[in-house]
């Protein structure tokens, strides 16, 4: 029987494939797993950990905004205020709108959603 020295890049390639295979396993410790479903993920929220409370969270990121040191987009949400929204309206009003309208509203409506 023969033995054969092992090479340099045989060790090399080995180890490239056991970094490979082994990141996918390091990946699923995220609290978000890839699902056959309609939102394509699932949540297990026993799989997050945080030290901080909310409050602090929301303090930290108020700080960074009045700083300057978040990126655009990370500051840019808007302030929800109970009220803002108002208490909307029923379906049967919105049906009965759509009903209602002239032709002119119609014609601007389909416009907007439907270019073209």
């Amino acid at each position: 029987m023969i033995q054969k020295r092992l090479s340099l890049s045989s060790m090399i390639a080995a180890a490239a494939a056991v970094v490979t295979l082994g990141l996918p396993g390091i990946a699923s410790a995220a609290y978000e797993h890839p699902a056959n479903n309609e939102k394509g993920v699932i949540v297990h929220p026993e799989h997050f950990k945080s030290d901080k409370t909310r409050a602090q969270v929301k303090t930290e990121a108020e700080a960074a905004m009045r700083q300057g040191l978040l990126s655009y987009g990370e500051s840019n949400y808007p302030i929800r205020t109970p009220d803002a929204a108002g208490p909307g309206k029923t379906r049967e009003q919105v049906v009965n709108e759509l009903r209602n309208e002239s032709p002119a509203e119609r014609d601007a409506r389909l416009r907007l959603y439907y270019p073209g």
